[in-house]
């Protein structure tokens, strides 16, 4: 007797390969898409999550209109567009400290593991310690200036005008050791006979790195810049523990805007077109990147 279709589809890989992806699809439905749907269909409604579903009510687009001329909002997007100014800062340090390690510094592994550590230590504690150290009043970094004959030095996180370039600062720190990582893989992937044939023509350093290194590490350089500018649009756990957008908005960037409109005000619409906003923004920012790859990227 042969065999149903069915019974040939469970009896086949492609019924087992099912099974195993079946979890992970499940837990991508629910956690994922589910999410984005609810979102872009909140983001046309007025809804506070207390008052349960009975309390929807259908505003077209006026969450939108409302961003426009909300003055936080505005500012919470140009912070998070200065923020990106942290990407290419840490990626060059990055790129140079790769070279120089892995080029003229012995124990290696040594170096790997300590610039690497701030990636993987907890934001919150990171946070906490350089509050410590921006602390205005007697901060070792205060103390420090005024050691040396600053007598009013910055208030830092406190200030303003400094609180966000402060925490940008810890941002580059935490951000440089993976960087580095990633761009010392790279360097191990170039081939060698090219700099000995650079060497041989007489070229130096510089021209090397112009020529040869700078090259070969642009699809890494693209990778880190598209998962950094992402990155800083997804910046919020060292905002929550150190400023909590503050001072007077200084520090407020797109996700803490939306966090505290959705969990603070309980406006689940507006705070769903606030993402919505995010997601197409952060969208059209990897798709330029994408498409500008092509004129500086060698593969």
């Amino acid at each position: 007797m042969k065999d149903t279709k069915i019974e040939r589809l469970l009896k086949s890989d492609t019924f087992a390969g099912y099974l195993f992806v079946g979890p992970m699809l499940t837990g991508v439905f629910i956690l994922v898409l589910i999410p984005i749907i609810a979102t872009l269909v909140l983001g046309f409604a007025d809804w506070n999550f207390v008052q349960g579903w009975d309390g929807i009510s259908w505003v077209g687009l006026d969450n939108f209109q409302r961003l426009t001329e909300e003055p936080l909002f505005k500012k919470s997007l140009t912070n998070n567009l200065i923020f990106l100014l942290a990407v290419p800062i840490y990626m060059l340090i990055s790129m140079v400290l790769a070279i120089l390690i892995d080029r003229y510094v012995y124990l290696k592994g040594y170096f790997k593991v300590a610039y690497f550590m701030p990636y993987i230590s907890t934001t919150v504690a990171v946070a906490i310690v350089f509050q410590v150290l921006f602390q205005p009043s007697y901060g070792p970094i205060n103390e420090t200036l005024k050691s040396l004959g600053w007598e009013n030095p910055p208030m830092w996180l406190a200030d303003p005008n400094f609180a966000l370039a402060s925490v940008m600062t810890i941002s580059v720190w935490i951000s440089i050791g993976f960087n580095m990582i990633i761009y010392m893989a790279g360097l191990q992937s170039i081939p060698r006979d090219l700099y000995e044939a650079a060497d041989i023509d007489g070229a130096n350093a510089w021209v090397k790195f112009r020529k040869i290194t700078f090259p070969l590490l642009s699809p890494t350089s693209f990778f880190l810049l598209v998962t950094g500018i992402i990155s800083t649009f997804k910046v919020f756990d060292l905002i929550a523990v150190m400023t909590q957008g503050g001072p007077i908005g200084s520090t407020s960037v797109m996700v803490w805007y939306l966090y505290d409109q959705a969990f603070g005000n309980l406006e689940i619409g507006y705070a769903s077109a606030v993402a919505m906003v995010l997601l197409g923004l952060v969208l059209i920012i990897t798709f330029g990147q994408w498409f500008a790859q092509k004129k500086w990227v060698n593969y």
